[in-house]
């Protein structure tokens, strides 16, 4: 999705692909195949380019503090990155910051439920690397439920960060972008919904959100970027409490499934803006096109029979016609149960109506509506 402001920008990009047919690997010809964890790739890569810049973060902190050493912009820097890539390390540095967290404890090599039962149940327990998706996250509420979180640690060979089951009213996102030279700005805070840890909704700007609050979440998210020294998108995922409060959850340091919305609904999309960060060009205006805009992500729907369900490609005719202000985005990607395959966009000054629209046609697409007169 950076490809088409690329395009507008005149800016040539290179992509490390992990297999031929992945969804970038279609729209960017220059690519070539190559396993990220691998510094030789990683820097036959990026030989002769400007800068390199991630969709991802798990390329190994070392890897890219050797490209930074070979004289190359990484953007954003590892010493920015890591706090994206090691939960452990973000909740460490937040917590000096200043920064209102969910309370919580890093687990030592030779832990086990018991010091899980001393934090408290019902807690949550994650990998300090290597989760997204909701991968890598678990609910606990008992020492039985320790076991599959214990061993997927040992396995994977990293740590179990514990943290407080936070009750919260809803999640919020606060999508900001800097440049390098320190520009920074800020998008509308977003309402998001998930379901079995994935993004499935986003809502901008979030309904009924507080003004107040609303300015306290962008001043946050700033003030991580620029105390980090974040280049392009930082997206500071956050819990609204029932209290009022906001805690920070996750961070991410790239374009976000929670400001796919940008896309149609701002003046400049976080992938337009991600880029010119990138590239230190003046950032794009990151206001709302509209009142509303509602991004529905559509997921692969579960087999039927052993076969894929969605329509994908087959289900324009019926939205489109629907829906001429609608706005599609496919992926190239084979349907799989639960996987992000495509996203929505609608925008409007009725959020209602924004919120049917989008949802009917992210339906359509997943296959679970059969009727074209609906």
């Amino acid at each position: 999705m950076m490809a088409q402001p690329a395009i507008a920008l005149g800016l040539p990009l290179r992509l490390l692909a992990e297999a031929e047919g992945v969804s970038a690997a279609q729209v960017i010809p220059d690519h070539r195949v190559g396993d990220h964890r691998d510094l030789d790739d990683l820097r036959a890569l990026t030989a002769g380019c400007a800068a390199v810049t991630f969709d991802h973060e798990h390329v190994p902190t070392a890897h890219l503090h050797a490209l930074a050493a070979d004289g190359l912009a990484v953007r954003p820097g590892p010493d920015a990155l890591v706090h994206a890539q090691d939960k452990a390390v973000m909740r460490a540095r937040l917590t000096a910051m200043g920064v209102p967290c969910p309370r919580h404890l890093l687990l030592g090599e030779d832990a086990g439920p018991d010091d899980v039962a001393a934090f408290g149940f019902p807690c949550v327990l994650k990998t300090t690397r290597g989760g997204y998706d909701g991968k890598g996250v678990w609910v606990v509420r008992s020492a039985a439920d320790c076991d599959e979180p214990f061993a997927a640690a040992r396995e994977s060979g990293v740590a179990l960060l514990a943290e407080e089951l936070v009750d919260f009213r809803r999640e919020l996102s606060a999508l900001v972008a800097r440049s390098p030279s320190g520009q920074a700005a800020a998008y509308p805070v977003v309402a998001s919904t998930q379901q079995d840890g994935i993004c499935l909704e986003v809502v901008a700007p979030a309904p009924d959100l507080d003004p107040d609050l609303a300015t306290h979440a962008q001043q946050v998210a700033l003030r991580i970027a620029g105390e980090l020294d974040v280049t392009g998108i930082l997206a500071v995922e956050l819990f609204e409490r029932r209290d009022g409060r906001i805690l920070v959850n996750e961070l991410a340091m790239r374009p976000h499934n929670t400001g796919h919305w940008t896309q149609d609904g701002a003046v400049t999309s976080q992938f337009e803006n991600h880029l010119r960060a990138v590239m230190d060009l003046p950032l794009g205006s990151p206001q709302a096109r509209e009142r509303w805009t509602v991004m529905v992500n559509i997921l692969g729907a579960p087999e039927r029979d052993g076969e894929p369900v969605g329509r994908l490609y087959d289900g324009f005719p019926h939205a489109m016609a629907r829906d001429p202000r609608l706005r599609v985005h496919l992926y190239g990607k084979d349907l799989r149960p639960g996987r992000k395959v495509g996203h929505v966009n609608a925008y409007g000054d009725d959020l209602e109506d924004c919120l049917e629209r989008a949802r009917h046609a992210a339906a359509w697409f997943r296959g679970d509506l059969g009727n074209e007169s609906e």
